[in-house]
C-alpha cells in the first residue's frame, strides 16, 4: 500500500512546534505511542566550507526516486540572538517541489554538538509522516561527528583536499566513526593524494572479521557518476547493517541515551535560567540541590 500524499503544511507546523518546544512538551511527546515505521537516516558531516550542502542537494536528487525523502539541514545559530541565516535552504531552493522531496533548515540554537534542539523528536516526526529516508546535514563543528553518529544509520564524513581536515580527523577519532569518507571537490589539486592517505590510515586500523570497511570516495558536483557512487555506497552500508539485529539494538540504545541526556540538560538549563539571583549566594551544594529539585531530580548524599 502506498503512503498517503505528503501534507507539507502539517509537517512544517509539527516540526516548527517541536523546534520551539520546551522540556515539558518534549517529555509529553516522548511518552506517546511511537510509530513502527522508521526512515533510513543518512548523516552528512564535515568541516564548514567542505561543500556539504551542495553534495546533499545532488545526493537528494539521486536518491529521491527511491521513495519519500526528507532533508534536515542544521545551520549555526547566533549565540547572541539565537537567529540563524538558514543558508542551506537558500542553497537547496532548486530542489523545492520535486515529488515527495521535503527540505527543512534548522537553527542549531542551544546545542553545541552540531545538531539542533529536539532533533531526535523531529526525526520521529519524519517517521510519522511516512518518510522512507532522511538526509541529516550537521553544522560541521568539532563534536558534530560524535553526536550525529548515534542519530543516523550511515554517517558520511566530507573532507576537502589540502584543508588540514585529515590531521584533525585523526586527532578527533573520526576515523572510527565514519561509515563512508568523501573527499569532495575532487577537481581540486591534492584530492587523490588525500584519498590515498585516508585509505592508508584506515588500512592499519585492525577490525574484526565481518566489520564494515569504510570506502574512500572522490566526489564533485560536476561529476554525476561520483554522486551515484556515493549513493551506491550508502545502499551497501544499509544492506550490511541489516544483517545484524544486535547492531541495530546498540544504535537504538545510543539514540535513547542521547535523547535522555538532552531532555535532562534542557530541564536543568530552564531551572537555572529561572532561578532567583539569591540562590547563587548559597553554598554550591545547596544551589545544586535546589536546581535539581526544580528540574524534578535529586542530589544523592
Amino acid at each position: 500500500m502506498s503512503a498517503p500524499p505528503l501534507d507539507r503544511w502539517a509537517l512544517s507546523r509539527a516540526l516548527t512546534r517541536m523546534a520551539n518546544a520546551d522540556a515539558a512538551e518534549v517529555a509529553r511527546f516522548a511518552l506517546r505511542d511511537a510509530t513502527s515505521h522508521a526512515a533510513r537516516r543518512i548523516g552528512i558531516t564535515g568541516a564548514p566550507g567542505a561543500g556539504k550542502s551542495t553534495l546533499v542537494g545532488h545526493l537528494a536528487l539521486e536518491r529521491a526516486p527511491q521513495g519519500r525523502l526528507g532533508v534536515l539541514a542544521v545551520d549555526p545559530s547566533s549565540p547572541k540572538s539565537g537567529g540563524a541565516i538558514l543558508g542551506d535552504r537558500v542553497r537547496m531552493d532548486d530542489l523545492a517541489g520535486i515529488g515527495d522531496l521535503y527540505i527543512r533548515s534548522l537553527g542549531s540554537r542551544r546545542t553545541c554538538d552540531g545538531l539542533a534542539d529536539n532533533l531526535p523528536e523531529m526525526l520521529d516526526i519524519m517517521d510519522e509522516f511516512g518518510f522512507d529516508e532522511v538526509l541529516l546535514e550537521t553544522v560541521g563543528i568539532g563534536q558534530a561527528e560524535y553526536a550525529a553518529r548515534a542519530q543516523v544509520d550511515t554517517l558520511v564524513l566530507v573532507l576537502l583536499p589540502e584543508s588540514g581536515d585529515m590531521v584533525q580527523a585523526m586527532k578527533a577519532g573520526i576515523m572510527e566513526m565514519a561509515d563512508i569518507y568523501v573527499v569532495n571537490k575532487a577537481d581540486l589539486p591534492g584530492a587523490k593524494r588525500m584519498a590515498t592517505d585516508i585509505q592508508r590510515i584506515a588500512a592499519v586500523n585492525r577490525q574484526p572479521e565481518g566489520a564494515w570497511r569504510a570506502p574512500v570516495l572522490l566526489a564533485s558536483s560536476t561529476q554525476p557518476d561520483s554522486i551515484r557512487a556515493l549513493s551506491e555506497a550508502i545502499d551497501r552500508h544499509q544492506a550490511w547493517r541489516a544483517t545484524d539485529p544486535a547492531r541495530r539494538q546498540r544504535l537504538r540504545a545510543e539514540r535513547l541515551r542521547y535523547r535522555l541526556r538532552r531532555m535532562l540538560e534542557m530541564r536543568i538549563a530552564h531551572a537555572i535560567s529561572h532561578a532567583d539571583d539569591g540562590l547563587f549566594d548559597a553554598p554550591l551544594r545547596q544551589q545544586m540541590s535546589r536546581i535539581l529539585a526544580a528540574a524534578g531530580a535529586t542530589l544523592d548524599s
